[in-house]
């Protein structure tokens, strides 16, 4: 097996309430389709979890119509809540999250006539792209931005995560990082004060923007599916210290919890990333069963500050459980994409809000 990074497999999100935090991505996000969904133990995050093992429930979701996932994570031992400060542009940390649509006036007078909390009009991104900005019922922060690589015409206004904004203090050792996992292409790069932050917490400041995609994306089962992603580095360039979003909190907390990757070969990977001083924080070291019928292999580094990454290699997941439908990736070419007919049956796990 060689060693393998597909790509963004998925966004993890925290959040207080797991069926209401759902159900709101259900309608404005369409991520209808979950890959499992089920309360356990996370003994893998006690580095994160201030060395107590909590309990949480998880559900991997997808929307149809393309896109990365998202994984939605509500403690159960614990009440998720915010960080005693706001946050603002280049606190180090996942600031918002990307959603693709095909049609970006036909998403905002959606979100505006579903009295969603929009953060601005449409505006222009310093990449060309007209875009906006809403915040979802937790106060999170996402922007939504153009696409053309959909995967299905499912109706929604949207599909599903492209990516996101991370706030980092010195740019380019976190871009030497963002490459070692993929991310080598330089978009843009710019510095200044930008129109499209003007409504967002520290918005009028000065920073520096480098928005990465990847060169030859190396496939995988769902590359079909998740379409091209992004990550955008974000350095505040004032003298302004910027904070820690996670410093002094729980994993499961109110935000972007982490930034989930698609890979092959964990063994192989663990050893590139501590020859560069990133090794993993956490492993599993083993198989990790994610509700009855999923087989994982989960680890953990973290960014040049602290952002964390969670590196997944899939051995099992279930495509149509009721008829014996299983995905097995071990025996599968680390490059293959699934058949369409397997990716196409996901839309018969739909769920409604």
């Amino acid at each position: 097996m060689s060693l393998t990074i597909h790509g963004i497999q998925h966004l993890g999100v925290g959040v207080p309430e797991h069926k209401e935090a759902w159900d709101w991505y259900i309608k404005f996000f369409g991520m209808d389709i979950p890959l499992f969904n089920d309360e356990a133990e996370a003994p893998l995050m006690t580095i994160y979890t201030k060395g107590k093992v909590i309990s949480k429930r998880a559900a991997m979701v997808l929307n149809i119509k393309g896109g990365c996932a998202m994984e939605v994570v509500s403690p159960t031992t614990f009440k998720a809540t915010n960080a005693k400060i706001d946050f603002q542009l280049g606190d180090l940390g996942i600031y918002n999250g990307f959603i693709k649509t095909p049609n970006v006036s036909k998403a905002f007078n959606f979100f505006k006539s579903n009295d969603a909390n929009l953060i601005s009009d449409i505006v222009d991104s310093p990449y060309g792209w007209e875009t906006f900005y809403v915040k979802d019922l937790n106060g999170l922060l996402w922007q939504i931005i153009p696409a053309n690589d959909f995967y299905t015409n499912h109706n929604h206004v949207t599909g599903g995560i492209a990516g996101c904004s991370i706030g980092v203090s010195n740019m380019e050792h976190s871009l030497s990082f963002y490459k070692t996992l993929g991310y080598d292409e330089i978009i843009e790069d710019k510095t200044g004060i930008f129109k499209d932050w003007s409504n967002i917490s520290g918005g009028n400041n000065e920073y520096r923007r480098v928005l990465l995609s990847q060169k030859n994306p190396s496939g995988g089962g769902f590359t079909k599916l998740a379409g091209k992603s992004y990550i955008e580095l974000v350095q505040d360039t004032s003298k302004r210290v910027p904070n820690k979003i996670y410093e002094n909190r729980m994993w499961g907390d109110i935000g972007f919890v982490h930034l989930g990757f698609d890979v092959r070969d964990m063994q192989a990977l663990g050893k590139k990333l501590a020859n560069e001083g990133f090794g993993f924080t956490c492993d599993t070291k083993d198989v990790l069963s994610m509700g009855e019928n999923t087989k994982v292999h989960c680890t953990y580094c973290e960014d040049p500050d602290g952002t964390l990454i969670e590196m997944i290699e899939v051995y099992k997941i279930p495509i149509i459980e009721k008829l014996g439908f299983f995905l097995n990736v071990e025996k599968r070419k680390p490059s293959q994409p699934l058949p369409n007919w397997m990716l196409k049956a996901l839309k018969y796990k739909r769920v409604k809000n």
